[in-house]
């Protein structure tokens, strides 16, 4: 698996290195979110680490482009721990979070666990399920969603979201499980989380986000998706 480290303090990313590369990985350098680009368009990348904060390209700046493109995850990282970054950077398409200075065996199962969500949605061998309500398939077979027959792309977050709440018709989900279930780690305050990504597929299968034909809150609990015939 190729990682790509962009961080414009080159000993932190070098460091961040020495950890994935322990860990069989191997890694890719940039030092600025144009670099990071460049790179991208020239090898085969299969989960991005980014800073936020560096010149030229930002980390929010690059994850937009490449979320015009590509959906392989992208972890976000900053020094910075107000929750306005954390919200913006899982705005514009980031998978995950984590604030400097960090645990390096956290951030090595960060990766760990984004890599294979990222594999298992890439895999044909899964499950042949194919999940329907009015216009709204999921079909886990191509890993593809479609609403009203047209396509809809969703990072693997989001799918991993969509997939659990499509699967289960009617039950209504809380953000601890959603997050639980998804994330395949412990919860620890994942309303901000959660939400955003909500907010997100809402924009995408929906015809009017403030009115969601699909995916509904039940307040105080969680979120479900409608059944529809």
């Amino acid at each position: 698996m190729n990682i790509l480290v962009c961080d414009d303090d080159k000993e932190i990313a070098r460091a961040v290195g020495i950890y994935l590369r322990n860990e069989g990985y191997q890694v890719l350098y940039a030092y600025d979110g144009l670099d990071a680009l460049k790179i991208l368009g020239q090898d085969t990348i299969h989960l991005i680490i980014m800073d936020i904060m560096m010149p030229r390209m930002d980390g929010i700046e690059a994850t937009m482009k490449i979320r015009e493109e590509k959906n392989i995850p992208i972890i976000l990282l900053s020094a910075k721990s107000e929750d306005y970054d954390k919200i913006t950077g899982l705005n514009v398409g980031a998978d995950d979070y984590i604030t400097k200075p960090f645990n390096p065996l956290e951030l090595v199962a960060r990766v760990r666990s984004q890599l294979r969500r990222y594999v298992d949605l890439g895999s044909m061998e899964k499950k042949t399920d194919v999940y329907r309500t009015g216009g709204l398939v999921l079909d886990d077979v191509q890993k593809q969603v479609t609403v009203d027959g047209e396509p809809v792309a969703l990072t693997p977050i989001e799918y991993g979201i969509l997939e659990l709440l499509i699967s289960h018709p009617g039950q209504v989900f809380s953000m601890d499980q959603i997050y639980e279930s998804v994330w395949k780690e412990p919860s620890y305050n994942p309303e901000n989380t959660v939400a955003v990504h909500i907010r997100r597929i809402r924009e995408k299968i929906e015809i009017n986000p403030r009115e969601p034909r699909y995916l509904k809150v039940v307040w105080g609990i969680g979120y479900k998706i409608e059944k529809q015939k």
